[in-house]
């Protein structure tokens, strides 16, 4: 069964394209790793909130952007392999600092509970 990495994040808006282009070059190493999708999602109506927010939760400035993402990868096996590698493969490391504050990214995997799709039908 499929598993779902999410991140949540704040990036400086006038990092946008620094951070697109990070997004850009991770993906190979991490479909080398296994991956199947990653969804880069630049936020565009992530509104504050009176208790909890995608801003409050990453502790988003007036000068950042939230930024969700996901990887899917085929299972958590897959995952679990590709996340160890960030530690000893040397690929990893040459990708330099992300272009954000990692300490407020936000990030977990998860075990699909339904998958729902509208598929476009036969003319």
């Amino acid at each position: 069964m499929a598993y779902v990495s999410g991140f949540l994040c704040a990036v400086p808006t006038a990092r946008k394209q620094d951070y697109l282009d990070f997004a850009t070059r991770s993906w190979p190493l991490f479909e080398s790793s296994g991956a199947l999708d990653m969804w880069e999602c630049w936020g565009d109506d992530v509104p504050d909130g009176e208790v909890t927010s995608f801003p409050m939760a990453v502790k988003k400035a007036d000068d950042e952007t939230v930024v969700f993402s996901w990887i899917v990868w085929p299972d958590k096996a897959t995952a679990d392999t590709a996340y160890a590698s960030m530690q000893s493969d040397p690929k990893w490391q040459e990708m330099g600092e992300m272009p954000m504050d990692g300490k407020r990214m936000i990030w977990g995997n998860f075990t699909p509970l339904a998958q729902f799709s509208a598929k476009a039908k036969a003319a």
